[in-house]
């Protein structure tokens, strides 16, 4: 099933939101979409950065580990508050079986501390690892953070998001929600990176990568390099956290 309609719904939900709930969440969507730049988030034919976050369990997890076992699909998603975050999570876990039947390997990465990232895995019942990047340290090495503006602490008081206890930290910080494909070699294939965070990658389209490598040519082996699509949208009139 396609993530629009699901993505929409929770759009049009929005709408009967109070006019002081809607007023800054809009204008401050409204300014990253237009701040956002993307030549300045990870671009494919790169590197990946190294990293070791901690999983749900709190077990240090290396991505030199993740790419001994091949290519890796890295998603960065909001936190658990975030119910655009939640229908996409849902999907790829959909997918899951089709990714590893290429030999991909599936992360997502939130800065949520990992008692919160272990209710997120149980509540959408995620096989896939969820990993914690406290404080956006490698969000931000990859240039996809979003610290938040001041006037919306209130808006998220109100709805009930706890940032600092779900974070660890105080930073009102998020990474822009982003779906990256590296390569066995540890090399950026795709970057996906959308600012307009009402918006997702298809699973599809992560398909199409995937099978977009020649199977005499292995992800994990091959040193081409596909396109990207690093996404700056439109302002858009309606948006949710």
């Amino acid at each position: 099933m396609s993530l629009a309609p699901q993505l929409n719904a929770v759009l049009e939900g929005f709408k009967n939101a109070p006019t002081a709930i809607k007023e800054p969440i809009i204008k401050s969507q409204a300014d990253i979409i237009a701040s956002f730049d993307p030549k300045k988030a990870i671009q494919p034919g790169t590197k990946l950065p190294l990293f070791a976050l901690s999983d749900a369990t709190g077990k240090q997890v290396s991505s030199a580990d993740l790419l001994a076992k091949g290519p890796l699909l890295i998603n960065f998603y909001r936190g658990e508050w975030c119910p655009f975050c939640n229908i996409e999570l849902r999907a790829l876990q959909q997918r899951l079986p089709e990714f590893e039947s290429k030999g991909v390997t599936l992360v997502a990465i939130s800065p949520e501390l990992p008692n919160t990232s272990l209710t997120t895995t149980e509540k959408h019942e995620l096989k896939f690892t969820v990993l914690s990047d406290v404080g956006n340290k490698f969000a931000r090495e990859l240039g996809i953070v979003w610290d938040m503006p001041d006037e919306l602490r209130p808006i998220f008081d109100k709805l009930g998001h706890d940032l600092k206890a779900k974070n660890g930290d105080d930073s009102f910080a998020v990474p822009i929600p982003a779906t990256i494909l590296v390569d066995g070699k540890g090399v950026v294939r795709n970057v996906y990176a959308e600012p307009n965070y009402t918006k997702r990658l298809e699973p599809q389209v992560i398909m199409e990568w995937i099978d977009a490598f020649s199977p005499y040519d292995p992800i994990q082996d091959s040193l081409g390099i596909t396109s990207s699509t690093i996404s700056k949208s439109a302002p858009i009139e309606r948006v949710s956290i």
